[in-house]
């Protein structure tokens, strides 16, 4: 077991070049703490990595690649963010997902056990409840996902339970409500190319990156017509990774946690947010419902504040729609000079 080389310990982020790991390696080096990422950058950046941590290209699947860098660089904490994440995509390629999200989280999983490292987070999402019954939608609610997107969380979720009652390894999974916004500061934000997130979508149809934004469904069971969603801003989300990090060196339990602000916006209102923050009108077509979509699913989020003593900072919806706006206008500038 371990083999790891003495000196400072350090933290393995898979998934660090993308929209959430950047801002976790952002925060992560803010705090002090050595950073590793891991990235095979088929839809991360490399110019998204800080020059201060250290960058691997290479797949989390490659258990000898993980292995090495185990030992090379003392880790003692993974924070796994590589994965596949749109919804209709996973839809169209089960086998896809199947493979990326659970085959090789189970790759990963098991080099942990095999080096000894006790502390896995894991980035899970609110797409394993499905439709919820009730909302907000708590911890304890059953798990019916709606998309093998979904699913291939939740196995990976139900292997890490298994893992950590057979193994000395404990784990928190953070199951995200919808990500959005950029940091504060400026340093990183959605960058993806053609992404599917709603936030991003109408920020770059009020810049005119985009003719024009459609709306998914508008006879959907709530106030308007359209989806409701809980948005969390980026920065507060990695936070909560942080504090999850430290309930687990403190030896804390191995947990599930909520990452949501217990308030839902429609797809409406977001749009609208958006146009308030712009300044731009700008037109919005209808569209059929997509598979795999819930009418409305917002978080209780109770548990990760009392647990884990998570704060947000950036809890609202014209926060968050101005950042994201400014990292579009940022990234803009960015495409066309280069």
């Amino acid at each position: 077991m371990g083999g790891k080389a003495l000196g400072p310990m350090s933290v393995l982020v898979t998934g660090g070049a993308g929209y959430i790991g950047s801002h976790m390696v952002l925060e992560l080096l803010d705090s002090g703490e050595n950073v590793i990422v891991l990235d095979n950058l088929s839809t991360g950046f490399r110019w998204a990595v800080p020059q201060n941590a250290t960058l691997v290209v290479g797949d989390i699947g490659d258990q000898e690649l993980v292995r090495s860098i185990v030992r090379k660089h003392n880790v003692d904490a993974i924070i796994h963010f590589a994965g596949s994440i749109v919804v209709p995509e996973s839809v169209a390629d089960p086998l896809g997902y199947y493979h990326n999200n659970t085959v090789k989280s189970r790759a990963l999983m098991e080099v942990a056990v095999e080096m000894g490292i006790e502390h896995f987070i894991f980035s899970s999402t609110a797409a394993v409840y499905g439709m919820p019954k009730d909302n907000p939608v708590r911890e304890d609610a059953e798990l019916q996902p709606m998309s093998p997107y979904g699913s291939s969380k939740m196995m990976t979720e139900i292997m890490l339970a298994d893992t950590a009652r057979a193994h000395n390894f404990r784990y928190v999974a953070l199951r995200y409500f919808n990500v959005a916004g950029a940091d504060p500061k400026g340093r990183s934000g959605q960058s993806t190319p053609n992404a599917t997130h709603l936030i991003k979508v109408a920020c770059e149809t009020a810049l005119g990156r985009r003719p024009y934004m459609e709306v998914f469904g508008t006879d959907y069971p709530t106030r308007d017509g359209t989806c409701v969603r809980d948005y969390i801003q980026v920065t507060d989300l990695v936070r909560a990774h942080m504090a999850a990090l430290r309930h687990l060196r403190d030896g804390g339990d191995s947990d599930v946690f909520n990452c949501g602000y217990s308030k839902g916006f429609s797809v409406l209102d977001v749009i609208e947010a958006v146009k308030r923050a712009s300044g731009a009108d700008f037109e919005v077509r209808t569209g059929p419902r997509r598979p795999g979509d819930p009418a409305e699913i917002v978080a209780a989020s109770d548990k990760i504040r009392i647990r884990l003593g998570w704060r947000p900072a950036y809890d609202n919806l014209d926060t968050i729609t101005l950042q994201a706006l400014s990292w579009e206008t940022h990234l803009k500038r960015f495409q066309e000079a280069s």
